[in-house]
Parts: structure tokens; C-alpha cells; sequence
């Protein structure tokens, strides 16, 4: 297992939270097993000196290329709750996206409908048998002459959500060439970051806001 230094921005007995770097898969894959949910296991068992296998639920994930917070369960029960409040649409994510140009306004909503296969989103009608409704709002934070910095806050979570449609108004994320972009960063990653996570705490009922600071 890769050993990587962990930033962790939360953890009780319930629930921990890391800031992920961006260019390191969430969780394993046939293909790699180098995940930020191993690594986490791995420190958690040496950490409490954990006998046998360590229980950890992953809350959401994010794409690889993509940096930012990742809340994972330490209880099962922790777990289902964290579930059940993600379905029902009660947690609040906001990232921050770096895109080419500008957008044409300041802020905005943007609603499409998005339909994937196992790589790639693309936006399609409204009426294709797999189109999924995906809306997002945005605001500018900050404008240079070539990109725009933006928070980004969905309302759904669909597949390649941000990246699929800042590109479809114009602006692909920066480093993102499987969106469109023209500029491209080390190691293939890209200018999307998961700044910040509200959430009532599955146990305590404790309204939680985690953030974790970006570089873009």
C-alpha cells in the first residue's frame, strides 16, 4: 500500500473527513488499488492499532483528477444515515472550478440533461431514455484574461456534473482536455477542487460545515 501524508479536516468516532489530492482515486479499482480510502484504512489500523479489517464507508467520491473533501463513515449506522441524507438531498456541496474564458454572466444557473457511459458525460435531450436532469449555480469569484475562477453549488450529483457542463457554457475546467480544454496541468489533473461540505452529523444532529483550502 502507498503511504501518502493525510490531511484530515474532521474525525470523531462516527465520521472522518479528508482533503484529497488531486491525481488519487477515491476508492480501488480493478486496475489500482492505490486509493485514499485504502491509505485512510491503513492509517486508522496503525493509528487505534485496529485488529482485523477496518470499517470505512465512503459518503460520495471524487474523480480522480479532482481535489477536495471526502467524508467517509467509521459506522454502519453512520453510513446509512449519510446515505439517506445524501438521497434526500440534504447535503451541500460547493467547489471551486477554474475555467478557460469567462462566463457570460456573473452568476447563473445552468440546468441540462446528462446522459454517461463509463468515461465520458455528455449533454443530451431531455427525452433520451438514460437522460438524468443536472443543475448547478454558479458565481464569479475571480477574472483574469485567460480564466475564471467560479464556486460552484450543486444541486445534483450526476456523473462528471461540473466538468460536462462548465464546458458546455463555453469555459472547460482547466487541465480538463476530456471536456474541451486547451491547457493542461501535471500529471493529468484538473482546476476542480471540493472547497466545502454542510451537513447534519448523523449522530449528534449537529449541523457541520467542513472546508478545505485550495490552491486554484
Amino acid at each position: 500500500m502507498t503511504t501518502l501524508p493525510l490531511d484530515i479536516l474532521y474525525e470523531d468516532n462516527h465520521l472522518i473527513a479528508v482533503n484529497k489530492p488531486a491525481g488519487l482515486l477515491t476508492q480501488p479499482t480493478d486496475q489500482n488499488d492505490t486509493s485514499l480510502e485504502g491509505i485512510l484504512k491503513e492509517w486508522i489500523k496503525e493509528k487505534y492499532n485496529k485488529p482485523g479489517k477496518v470499517f470505512l464507508g465512503t459518503i460520495h467520491r471524487l474523480d480522480r483528477p479532482v481535489s477536495g473533501i471526502v467524508l467517509f463513515a467509521k459506522t454502519s449506522k453512520a453510513l446509512s444515515r449519510l446515505n439517506a441524507s445524501m438521497r434526500s438531498r440534504e447535503m451541500h456541496k460547493t467547489y471551486h472550478a477554474l475555467v478557460e474564458g469567462k462566463p457570460p454572466k456573473e452568476k447563473d444557473t445552468l440546468e441540462h440533461h446528462l446522459r454517461h457511459d463509463d468515461y465520458r458525460a455528455e449533454v443530451c435531450r431531455s427525452d433520451h431514455p438514460d437522460a438524468k436532469h443536472a443543475k448547478l449555480h454558479y458565481k464569479i469569484l475571480k477574472y483574469n484574461e485567460q480564466t475564471t475562477l467560479l464556486e460552484v453549488v450543486l444541486e445534483t450529483g450526476r456523473y462528471h456534473q461540473i466538468r460536462v457542463q462548465c464546458a458546455a457554457m463555453g469555459c472547460p475546467i482547466v487541465g480538463d482536455a476530456k471536456y474541451g480544454s486547451r491547457k493542461s496541468l501535471p500529471g493529468g489533473i484538473i482546476a476542480l477542487h471540493h472547497a466545502r461540505l454542510e451537513f447534519i452529523h448523523p449522530v449528534t444532529h449537529v449541523k457541520m460545515c467542513l472546508e478545505a483550502p485550495s490552491s486554484l
